[in-house]
């Protein structure tokens, strides 16, 4: 292993060869140090392209990638500045599906960054934030370059040996952090419809976000609720702390926390930092059908941009803007919707562009996210509306009543052909 110390002194070029493929941690894992480092070199070598789920950092922009060429399975974070500009080839998947999909080489790694904590006395650096799709990239890759940051939080679950690095580039910076959103008052309204499916008990996946964050503060009158979830946020600690969440019903994985991505602040890395009430894991665990069959009780929240009268969901594109992903929604969806005593809540405000545009709609302006087959429960500031073995007819009616009510006259016009046919 060659160690480097600090980035001044790193030479990618030693290591990426000219038309690399580059797959590095999304997100909070985000390796900062090396992706800068690809901007500022990335063109002289030549050829390159790289691969990461999300990014928040904000160091990628139209003008910073423009000596590689980037992809991603959405516009996530500061990724959708780059679609605008067409800098972005979204790869439509499923994010459970990023990892085998690097195993198979259907998205190319040659080079893998990755994020990591110091050493552990046996040598194991911790995967730190994110764990997701990287030990796929780790084993593929011909070159593993690792950002030893001191300040990544060691967490326990995925660890790369020191064995498996060929370059340390050894950093203290802080990691990336997500700042909590605002919350509206659609989002309170939202929250409050959702959060009346968590009993005691449940186990919680969710996004980070508003909504998710107002649902999850309405739940400290809730007992022994569990977390598995392909990410998690600052409130997490909150509701451990107040003695919320315990895990302790869990059949599986009983009084512990499972993510494969730690999306917040330092407040979140502080407490996860040598924590074992909380396990970083791959999506091949997250996210597996297998596992979340074992779950009773899981409600999951995701968000949407529109949903349809049948109850097809859009969350990534909106006519020619495209603004989000398809992440891990069709994974939890399934999984909360087949949970025995459980929900998959699908959330949205009920309209876009200050009231002009319903979000119930007669037909997506944008492609199906998840099938109306899957589709468990739709929410708005307006209502829940369950659809599962509902009608078509049915499901339409439902929609409705938590449209917003300047849109409802027309949607029950398109209804009635809904309902005038039976499908």
């Amino acid at each position: 292993m060659r160690i480097v110390d600090g980035p001044d002194a790193f030479d990618l070029a030693e290591f990426v060869r000219p038309g690399d493929r580059i797959v590095w941690g999304q997100a909070c894992g985000e390796p900062t140090t090396l992706v800068e480092a690809l901007i500022e070199q990335g063109e002289r070598i030549g050829g390159l392209s790289a691969f990461t789920a999300t990014s928040f950092s904000g160091i990628l922009t139209p003008e910073s990638v423009r000596g590689f060429r980037m992809s991603s399975m959405g516009a996530i974070g500061t990724l959708k500045s780059l679609t605008k500009e067409h800098k972005l080839d979204v790869i439509p998947i499923h994010v459970s599906q990023v990892g085998p999909m690097i195993t198979a080489g259907i998205i190319g790694c040659d080079v893998a960054f990755v994020s990591v904590s110091p050493a552990d006395a046996d040598g194991n650096h911790s995967l730190g934030l994110v764990s997701d799709y990287m030990q796929a990239a780790i084993a593929k890759a011909r070159v593993v370059i690792a950002e030893v940051n001191e300040q990544v939080p060691y967490t326990h679950g995925e660890l790369l040996p020191a064995d498996r690095i060929d370059c340390a580039v050894t950093v203290s910076r802080a990691p990336v952090e997500v700042a909590p959103a605002r919350m509206s008052e659609i989002d309170e309204a939202i929250a409050t419809y959702a959060a009346g499916f968590v009993e005691d008990g449940s186990v919680l996946q969710v996004g980070v976000g508003a909504v998710p964050d107002a649902m999850l503060r309405r739940l400290y009158d809730r007992r022994d609720l569990g977390v598995h979830s392909g990410m998690v946020g600052d409130t997490l600690v909150e509701l451990v702390e107040a003695g919320v969440v315990t895990n302790a019903r869990k059949p599986i994985d009983t009084g512990v926390s499972i993510t494969g991505a730690l999306i917040g602040t330092k407040r979140l890395y502080e407490f996860v930092d040598r924590n074992p009430a909380l396990r970083m894991c791959t999506t091949a665990y997250t996210h597996d059908a297998g596992v979340l069959a074992q779950l009773d009780r899981l409600v999951t929240i995701n968000s949407a941009i529109e949903v349809d009268l049948g109850g097809q969901v859009n969350a990534e594109q909106t006519g020619s803007a495209y603004l989000g992903g398809t992440g891990g929604q069709v994974d939890f969806v399934r999984g909360g919707a087949r949970s025995r005593g459980g929900h998959a809540i699908i959330a949205l405000p009920s309209t876009a562009k200050n009231g002009a545009i319903s979000r119930i709609t007669a037909r997506l302006s944008g492609p199906v996210t998840t099938a109306r087959a899957d589709v468990d429960v739709i929410v708005t500031e307006f209502g829940a509306a369950e659809l599962k073995g509902r009608t078509l007819a049915e499901r339409a009616r439902r929609l409705i009543a938590i449209a917003h009510p300047d849109f409802r006259s027309e949607l029950e016009r398109e209804a009635n052909e809904i309902a005038r046919r039976g499908f």
